[in-house]
């Protein structure tokens, strides 16, 4: 596959008509989103605001179909130009490997504590606009369609356990919990939900809609403890106790969130050296704090600064907010190109208490802007602004936010499926490590205290490489961290000594990690992939002597949109 250098760095005014390969994209788009209702509303489409997917094997099996039909339509397509190509050659590798996964059986047995229908119907609500009585009508509506959500869901589960196939007990246990929590009738997410209904500004919202919002949460709440107790009654007992999921089912998760096929050992070798690579940074960045210093002995000095000390989520929000208005101010029409729809991001506090921080893209018109979201613990209001610089650099700019708004903002470039629908973990989070030393190559780190936190995430996302392929493939563990092959409970020792987090964000880390394999490596495996395709075209230029333009690279490759690793590569490289 080539690709036209002006094709990808055209101007969002340039005119292009749509191609009978764009037609496909956009058809198959068109009914993704019948089918996944609630991905409209993530997207800011309209015409779904109270509906849910099909969650059973009926459901599933849609989605299949679609996927199949739309690979057959693709073989008969001959790409126009090179927009096409690379529209053509993401949708084969994607929705190849969704049928693969269809295939695979697993992808009824979905169930982890942050990637499956458990938390996607309850997350939909978080997406959902409160400013008119219409809105929070529709809020009413999709809560009382919770119940038949989930027992569809149940069925899928139910189907697949018939089947052999059932995530890990600790998986079912973690869901289990959370599926209680979001259901209790104090506290609980729902109950909180109808107890805060109101329109902005405190107004009271009108009697039937008050009645309707109670009638429809209450039905949620109860959906979900039904869920629980399915859970624990009927697939706990069925549930193994073996977290780690073998070398063929990791295989297919890791091209599912690289869209590139690796070599397992050899990656697994690099995420142990880039690991102690990292591990040496920190200890030089030590020695610039206070001569002499640990790392562990440069981050108490650090933590106990009052001046990197926020107390309470109202000034962490107000904090992330103003580091971010800063990043995107000095960084627009400079180093990148920001178009004006793309300048606001809104850092927000997360419903939940789940842990972990995570970024949710514009609406389609822009009418909703792109939100970096925090999930704070229960029990955790105390932040260091040092540990978490880095953090909104990548989830805002130049990170998730420029990434994933510059793709919505495409419209006369990319079809809906490039603009919205494709999104590869290893891309996508790639990217963002990538942006986050990038932002230190561009001074904005040059504070000890801000490296030493960005070089901390670093190595946690290293140490996750070690972990997820050494637990899952049982390989052997470094010497430097112990002896013998990896379990689950070596693997949580080793992640207490690389990630400096608290305890209830380590505890939710790990569970994410054995529930969703492949997922966690793929933000520094991307980083890797990213770094090395910019040297590779760096290296051309240099070798045909012409300066390379960091800028012009930054706008090609982002003008593509979302694709998978090897895509990204055969359209840059070539």
């Amino acid at each position: 596959m080539t690709q036209n250098t002006d094709e990808n760095t055209q101007t969002s005014t340039t005119h292009r008509e749509p191609t009978a390969v764009d037609g496909i994209a956009n058809e198959f788009t068109a009914k993704l989103l019948e089918l996944e209702p609630a991905l409209a509303t993530e997207l800011g489409y309209p015409g779904h605001e109270t509906e849910y997917p099909d969650y059973s094997p009926a459901g599933l099996n849609a989605l299949l179909l679609l996927a199949r039909d739309t690979i057959a339509g693709l073989e008969s397509a001959t790409p126009t130009d090179g927009i096409d190509e690379v529209t053509v050659d993401a949708m084969r590798e994607r929705l190849g490997l969704e049928v693969e996964r269809h295939e695979s059986g697993w992808v009824a047995a979905e169930l982890n504590n942050i990637d499956s229908p458990a938390q996607h119907i309850r997350a939909t609500f978080d997406l959902m606009p409160t400013d008119t009585s219409e809105q929070w009508g529709h809020i009413a509506g999709r809560a009382a369609n919770v119940p038949a959500a989930i027992e569809g869901y149940i069925a899928s589960l139910r189907s697949a356990a018939a089947d052999g196939k059932v995530a890990a007990a600790r998986q079912v246990q973690a869901v289990i919990g959370q599926c209680r929590k979001y259901g209790a009738e104090e506290g609980g997410f729902f109950a909180q939900l109808a107890k805060d209904a109101k329109l902005d500004g405190g107004a009271p919202l009108p009697d039937d809609v008050v009645s309707a919002i109670s009638d429809g949460c209450a039905a949620a709440s109860a959906a979900y403890l039904r869920l629980a107790d399915f859970l624990e009654e009927e697939l706990l007992p069925q549930a193994p106790q073996q977290d780690a999921v073998g070398r063929e089912r990791y295989i297919l998760a890791s091209r599912r969130f690289l869209g590139a096929t690796v070599d397992l050992e050899e990656t697994y070798a690099w995420g142990v050296a880039e690991l102690d690579r990292i591990i040496a940074e920190q200890e030089a960045v030590a020695e610039q704090i206070k001569p002499g210093a640990t790392i562990a002995e440069a981050k108490a000095i650090l933590n106990a600064d009052p001046e990197r000390q926020l107390k309470g989520t109202d000034a962490l929000k107000a904090w992330m907010q103003g580091l971010s208005d800063r990043a995107v101010a000095g960084l627009a029409g400079t180093h990148f190109e920001i178009a004006e729809p793309m300048l606001k991001l809104e850092c927000m506090i997360a419903p939940t208490q789940d842990g972990g921080i995570y970024y949710t893209a514009p609406s389609d018109d822009f009418s909703r802007p792109g939100r970096m979201w925090w999930s704070v613990p229960e029990g955790e209001d105390t932040f260091t602004t040092w540990a978490e610089t880095s953090t909104v650099y990548h989830e805002g700019v130049p990170g998730h936010h420029l990434q994933c708004a510059t793709a919505v903002y495409r419209r006369e470039l990319l079809n809906n499926w490039r603009r919205n629908i494709c999104w590869v973990s290893g891309h996508g989070e790639g990217w963002a490590l990538y942006a986050e030393r990038l932002m230190d190559e561009l001074g904005y780190l040059s504070d000890p205290g801000d490296r030493m936190g960005m070089l901390d995430g670093q190595r946690m996302r290293a140490a996750r490489v070690v972990f997820d392929i050494g637990v899952h493939l049982g390989l052997e563990i470094p010497e430097r961290w112990g002896s013998g092959t990896w379990t689950p409970e070596k693997g949580y020792d080793f992640l207490k000594q690389n990630l400096d987090i608290s305890e209830g964000q380590l505890d939710f880390e790990y569970h994410r990690y054995l529930g969703w394999p492949g997922q966690a490596p793929s933000y520094k495996i991307g980083q890797r992939l990213w770094e090395q395709i910019r040297a590779e075209l760096k290296a051309e230029a240099e070798a045909e002597g012409r300066e390379f333009d960091v800028k012009a690279f930054h706008t090609r490759a982002l003008n593509l949109g979302s694709v998978g690793l090897d895509t990204l590569r055969r359209a840059l490289v070539g």
